[in-house]
């Protein structure tokens, strides 16, 4: 969301490479050439997603705070935790692959990662018939392995086009440091303490050929997903007439401390006609694109090693 870019018109358009001109022809004296035309390139065509969360107060509640400061800063306590609440839904839908609530979901990375079996187009593309919007996708079999990670990175791997970073569960992130443990248990170190020797185990990052491994809560079970993050974007759009948040938040015990960048924006308190209380609206707009399927890829069913 930090890195967001602005959203422009009704409808996102990113060309896309589809197919190679292959009129290149060598070629010796008055030899002929051709002149047709070649349509190797297409439009991948997004539209914008909205999302909201609602932000309410009794106003009986308001009347007691003792101060004006004290009402200010249970308002801004009330929109802090509501933000958290919206950025926990949408760190769910980010994996998804845009279908829910009636297709109304921004697009996820079940979307923009697959190879047409369970989302067959993407940008209002087929990609049964532009093979170029297919990602790799690949069953593990049930298991993880090296091999099959190898395999996976240089399906989506073209000279210095590479993964940048790779997405999966907490799960499957301990089994990829498993897989690692026996080649770091050679150069392990015990150091001598009092009363003992002292060992270290485990791993607090891991990375594969320099792209990140990052291990996440929502991410889609069973999975490992390579990204190229050159062709991921999130076009942000904020909502008509509503202020930009930004904010460091009181709250503290979560991963949800900034919603900060373009996208997520405040109405302002709104009071109803028909109840003693104020309401508000925080919005969050814009789609999450790529304009590159076939450079991510990933592995499905794993459950363990």
């Amino acid at each position: 969301m930090r890195g967001a870019k602005k959203w422009s018109g009704r409808v996102l358009r990113a060309p896309i490479k589809v197919s190679k001109n292959t009129t290149g022809t060598s070629f010796r004296g008055f030899d002929a050439f051709s002149v047709s035309a070649t349509d190797n390139r297409q439009f991948l065509e997004f539209t914008p997603s909205f999302y909201q969360i609602t932000c309410a107060l009794p106003g009986d509640e308001l009347s007691v705070a003792d101060t004006e400061d004290k009402v200010l800063d249970l308002m801004k306590l009330t929109i802090q935790s509501d933000t958290e609440d919206m950025a926990d839904d949408l760190g769910a839908i980010f994996y998804a692959d845009g279908t829910g609530n009636s297709s109304k979901d921004p697009l996820g990375l079940a979307a923009l990662v697959d190879n047409g079996d369970s989302v067959a187009t993407i940008g209002g593309l087929s990609r049964a018939t532009f093979s170029t919007l297919q990602s790799t996708v690949t069953a593990s079999g049930g298991t993880l392995t090296l091999a099959r990670i190898d395999t996976l990175w240089n399906a989506v791997t073209s000279g210095s086009q590479k993964p940048s970073v790779a997405y999966t569960t907490e799960a499957i992130f301990s089994f990829y440091g498993q897989l690692l443990r026996p080649q770091e248990r050679i150069t392990k170190v015990a150091s001598k303490v009092k009363g003992g020797l002292h060992g270290k185990e485990g791993f607090t990052s891991l990375d594969y050929n320099g792209a990140d491994i990052v291990a996440d809560e929502k991410a889609t079970a069973n999975a490992f997903i390579f990204v190229n993050e050159n062709y991921v974007d999130w076009y942000a759009l904020p909502f008509f007439n509503a202020k930009p948040i930004a904010y460091k938040s009181q709250i503290e015990g979560n991963d949800y401390e900034a919603p900060l960048g373009l996208g997520f924006s405040w109405s302002d308190w709104i009071v109803p006609a028909n109840a003693g209380s104020v309401v508000g609206h925080i919005y969050f707009g814009g789609q999450f694109i790529t304009n590159n399927p076939k450079r991510h890829g990933k592995l499905t069913g794993i459950t363990g090693i």
